[in-house]
């Protein structure tokens, strides 16, 4: 089993920073896999702007869906993956699925779980970026409340298969485990 990272923070709290700086310390060669989606213009110029700062040293793999069977089949290929984010990621799993249907919750999660299946059997290291969603207000609505509680959860199971686990407050990391 690889030794995985798991990464959390609030959004800006420096968790993309502290993963690609860990992550280069691998050396050789480096993958980004990404699950965002440049859906509006605004999210395009984001990873536009995240892929000049990483610069040439990095494969970039865009993938917002099928994480897990990306990972298996790109292990032993990189020194390191970096799989951010895994909030986006749920939320574009959350989205293909009728979030009206009532098993839409466990068909989530059973994604999660084969990518922490994956996780404990690849051999190259992951470090993996996610995001603390559940620690403000409760969502007004049905969706939002769903996508906090998947969340919350995919980090409790995600912490499970790393290592170690860090969380980014005001660009400060702080180790967990």
């Amino acid at each position: 089993m690889a030794n995985n990272i798991l990464i959390t923070g609030g959004a800006r709290s420096g968790k993309s920073h502290l993963a690609e700086e860990l992550a280069t310390g691998y050396g050789g060669s480096l993958c980004y896999l990404a699950t965002a989606q440049a859906l509006d213009v605004e999210m395009k110029e984001r990873i536009d702007r995240h892929r000049q700062r990483r610069g040439d040293k990095w494969e970039t793999i865009e993938e917002p869906l099928m994480i897990p069977q990306t990972l298996a089949r790109i292990d032993g290929i990189y020194n390191v993956i970096l799989l951010d984010c895994i909030t986006l990621w749920l939320s574009n799993m959350l989205l293909s699925h009728d979030e009206n249907n009532p098993d839409a919750e466990e068909q989530v999660l059973s994604h999660l779980h084969r990518l922490a299946s994956t996780l404990r059997n690849l051999s190259t290291p992951v470090i993996i970026v996610t995001n603390e969603v559940g620690q403000g207000i409760v969502p007004d609505n049905r969706l939002a409340r769903l996508y906090r509680d998947i969340a919350g959860q995919a980090n409790q199971i995600l912490a499970g298969c790393c290592s170690s686990v860090y969380i980014c407050i005001s660009g400060i990391p702080l180790k967990l485990k």
